[in-house]
């Protein structure tokens, strides 16, 4: 692709005013939509066996900064024991969906998925149309021949990961960005200053979001709600 074509996919990609919109919105109307039901360094703090044992069918993950550094198509290297441990666990129901790779705006030929596909063992990245945290969940759910609810979507950005996934009823779970090199600075400073601006008026929803994710767990392990949520995440020394 030449630099021509390419630079308006780089800067779209970057700076998504639909998500910027959707932060506005919810921040003012629907902070819970903002909260993750569970939050993460990375992917290596998740049980995902457990995951699986807990009724889950799959897993959907974002790409940029939380499989691979931003744009790039090789899994983040650190990451690369627990993907093997989430392969294991859910075989041929890994799924990326990502604002570049698959999404029909900045990859219409679906190269840059096929890429992805043929570099990460395992995963299929989503063709879709509509971008973060806009859009339903059709072609996910297509995809895995079953509900929203029954899946569990992993990306690194509240305004458009965990929005979307919690609008659309995934079990939602939020890792720190893996870097911020090649992000612009506008990304850097929503994704960093969010959580912190909105605190005061996401506390009144941390409760309703915790009764949901545990009526979530609780829906399929007849076990403690709480034990279960907890020992979705490792423990770390």
């Amino acid at each position: 692709m030449g630099v021509a074509a390419s630079w308006p996919r780089a800067l779209g990609q970057r700076f998504n005013p639909g998500g910027v919109a959707a932060v506005v919105a919810v921040a003012a109307s629907e902070p819970r939509l903002a909260l993750p039901h569970v939050s993460v360094q990375d992917i290596r703090w998740l049980d995902w066996a457990e995951l699986r044992r807990a009724g889950f069918r799959g897993v959907v993950f974002d790409k940029d900064n939380t499989l691979t550094a931003p744009y790039a198509p090789e899994l983040w290297p650190l990451l690369t024991t627990s993907f093997d441990q989430c392969r294991a666990a859910f075989p041929g129901a890994i799924a990326v969906y990502s604002n570049s790779a698959g999404l029909k705006q900045y990859d219409p030929d679906g190269s840059d998925a096929s890429t992805i596909e043929a570099t990460i063992d395992g995963v299929h990245v989503i063709r879709h149309d509509a971008k973060k945290p806009a859009g339903a969940a059709k072609e996910i759910e297509s995809y895995f021949d079953c509900s929203a609810s029954d899946l569990v979507l992993v990306g690194d950005r509240y305004f458009t990961d965990v929005i979307y996934g919690n609008r659309n009823g995934f079990l939602t779970v939020f890792t720190e960005p893996l870097s911020f090199v090649g992000e612009s600075y506008i990304v850097r400073k929503l994704d960093s200053t969010f959580p912190a601006a909105s605190a005061l008026r996401l506390l009144p929803c941390w409760l309703e979001s915790w009764k949901r994710t545990l009526s979530i767990i609780g829906t399929r392990k007849d076990t403690d709600q709480l034990s279960t949520l907890c020992s979705l995440m490792r423990e770390r020394l």
